[in-house]
């Protein structure tokens, strides 16, 4: 396998540099994931482009961590679900629904509906079953917020398959919410 690199704000290409910048002023540091994007400056800013239309959902920080988390512990993700659980809680999420999402154990019913609608998604290649779907929107969710699940998926999709290429290590910041599949 071809190993990717990591790059730096100084080992990164011309067009990168920037947006890496960015990602250390808004974290306090360069997340490991950004360094492997950069690689490709136009997958990075991609990423980033996704991940600010995500954070302008209707979803609130609960529903939207749901599907974040949902994509990550379905895909395996070994850096994202431990960076979503730093994430989860510097947005003041309760741990019962971090810990529900990263041990795939039950969650209150609306949130339920919401992560077996994304797995769904997710397992069924876009084709949910319809008496889901009919659920999904008895829980009071929308047709905007069903469309609103792809584009968070896409933005994962992007991160988790990344970091499966990269095996990027996990970021300081978040190895104490380390992560393991359950299966």
């Amino acid at each position: 396998m071809t190993k990717l690199t990591i790059h730096t704000v100084d080992s990164a290409p011309e067009a990168a540099k920037s947006m890496l910048n960015e990602s250390v002023a808004n974290f306090g540091m360069l997340p490991n994931l950004h360094g492997v994007m950069a690689e490709a400056p136009g997958v990075l800013e991609s990423y980033k482009y996704l991940h600010d239309k995500a954070l302008k959902t209707s979803f609130n920080k609960e529903q939207l961590t749901v599907v974040w988390q949902t994509a990550n512990v379905e895909h395996a993700c070994h850096y994202c679900v431990p960076a979503h659980t730093g994430i989860a809680k510097s947005m003041k999420v309760d741990d019962s629904i971090i810990d529900a999402l990263r041990n795939e154990s039950p969650l209150p019913e609306t949130l339920e509906v919401l992560r077996e609608t994304t797995r769904a998604i997710i397992i069924e290649r876009g084709h949910p079953d319809d008496a889901l779907l009919e659920t999904f929107f008895e829980a009071g969710y929308t047709k905007a917020q069903l469309l609103e699940i792809i584009l968070i998926l896409a933005q994962k999709v992007m991160s988790n398959y990344i970091n499966h290429l990269a095996d990027t290590p996990v970021d300081d910041a978040f190895r104490p919410f380390a992560w393991q599949p359950n299966n």
